[in-house]
């Protein structure tokens, strides 16, 4: 039996990669989207031009009421599409960024960041729990920035640390179920991310490369397939742990 991922933010960016490399390795998948559904039906063509089952789903990470909702329409897709009442694995990837120096934060940008990525994080994974297989995986998506300063992201980097402990937890607290729950902290990535910040200006692209031990920023390609090969088999007695996919970056 195939197993089934939720990806959160999969219609475009790392989600979507993330999305279509599991596709590749024979998994089905769930395309959850916040505003896009154009985007995301293009995810779910592609996954199934792969030979792999796909829905999309709307969810928007940052409205935490809407969660039950969100369960509901989960569990009637799981029954109708694959005749099931649980999925195997979560991938927490959606979100957002704010590039604004300390002194200039506004207390909006704040907490739309702590209510995407650390609120928001929490209470899916906790709403979910009941579809969530014994012996599944949840992979909260983290950052570089964690471990090495960049100004202008004080707010978001704070946010992901908060993620990274309450990973930890989450191992803690499912394990009894078999559950692993992992962080995956990607470097400098040329997305859409934080208006194309690292895409599109050519100054940061630079300063990014050059702290780099592989001499590059990264790519899409070089985060989806990692996060699903570490969804494998293979992979079942790895959790709590903060996994950097950086090329080296600032070590």
């Amino acid at each position: 039996m195939s197993k089934i991922t939720l990806v959160t933010g999969a219609n475009r960016g790392l989600g979507r990669n993330t999305a279509i490399s599991i596709a590749e390795r024979g998994g089905d998948v769930i395309v959850a989207y916040r505003g896009n559904e154009a985007q995301a039906k293009e995810v779910v063509t592609k996954v199934q031009s792969l030979g792999r089952k796909a829905v999309a789903v709307q969810l928007d990470l940052g409205d935490s009421a809407s969660f039950p909702a969100f369960a509901n329409v989960l569990r009637t897709q799981l029954s109708e599409v694959w005749g099931r009442d649980t999925f195997d694995h979560l991938v927490n990837n959606a979100g957002h960024g704010e590039f604004a120096m300390l002194a200039d934060t506004t207390e909006t940008q704040f907490d739309g960041l702590f209510d995407v990525h650390v609120k928001g994080v929490f209470f899916l994974v906790q709403t979910l729990l009941p579809l969530l297989a014994n012996d599944g995986r949840i992979i909260n998506f983290s950052s570089g920035l964690t471990r090495v300063s960049y100004p202008g992201f004080s707010a978001y980097s704070a946010a992901k640390a908060a993620v990274e402990i309450l990973s930890i937890y989450m191992a803690r607290e499912l394990g009894p179920r078999g559950i692993t729950v992992n962080t995956v902290a990607p470097g400098a990535i040329e997305t859409d991310f934080g208006g194309g910040l690292v895409r599109d200006n050519r100054e940061v692209n630079a300063q990014f490369a050059d702290m780099t031990a592989l001499g590059r920023v990264g790519v899409p390609d070089d985060i989806g397939p990692m996060v699903a090969s570490l969804l494998r088999e293979d992979n079942r007695w790895v959790t709590a742990q903060r996994i950097e996919v950086s090329g080296g970056q600032t070590i």
